[in-house]
């Protein structure tokens, strides 16, 4: 094996997939794009890395509430670009050209034009290491969607796209929860 230099280890877990988060602060929707993401457990906890360095996250913080809209990777691109630009000065639904849809429990909308959105409610914010405590309140999958690949950072400016998919679920039965 060939040493890889330490400041690089993270490109080899980095989570994924690629996650767009929406947000609402009273009066105007936004939209950023997190690939630091990571499940807690079998239940709807999840937890996202972000800081008062993205626009978004007054909003985030103040209405303690979002939507995980999660793209395709045929919206790579828009993904990419979201990321790349500020809500400050920025009209990213407009500029991207993304469909709201009313979310059902929280002010921020759903992104109709990707493949799954989770509402969610910030239940703690850990400000040591810009990590945020979701809990999924409703979730949303377009099964009629034609690409399904989710993306996934690499965390070098690099993605992978999801690939076959290798079902094994009768193997670990005994260690899933009941339902999957």
């Amino acid at each position: 094996m060939e040493e890889l230099h330490l400041s690089k280890a993270f490109t080899l877990i980095e989570p994924g997939p690629v996650v767009l988060v929406t947000t609402n602060d009273g009066q105007t929707d936004n939209v950023m794009t997190i690939s630091w993401t990571m499940v807690l457990d079998f239940s709807p906890a999840f937890a996202i890395s972000t800081g008062a360095w993205n626009h978004s996250y007054a909003a985030l913080h103040d209405s303690r509430e979002c939507v995980l809209a999660i793209p395709a990777v045929d919206m790579i691109d828009t993904a990419v670009g979201i990321g790349t630009c500020s809500g400050e000065d920025t009209d990213k639904f407009g500029k991207f050209g993304l469909t709201r849809v009313k979310a059902h429990h929280v002010r921020a909308p759903l992104i109709q034009d990707c493949l799954a959105n989770i509402e969610c409610r910030v239940v703690d914010i850990i400000d040591r290491h810009n990590i945020i405590i979701l809990e999924g309140i409703a979730a949303y999958f377009n099964a009629a969607r034609a690409e399904q690949r989710m993306i996934h950072a690499v965390g070098d400016g690099t993605f992978i796209a999801d690939g076959a998919r290798m079902d094994r679920k009768a193997m670990m039965r005994s260690k899933l929860p009941p339902g999957l």
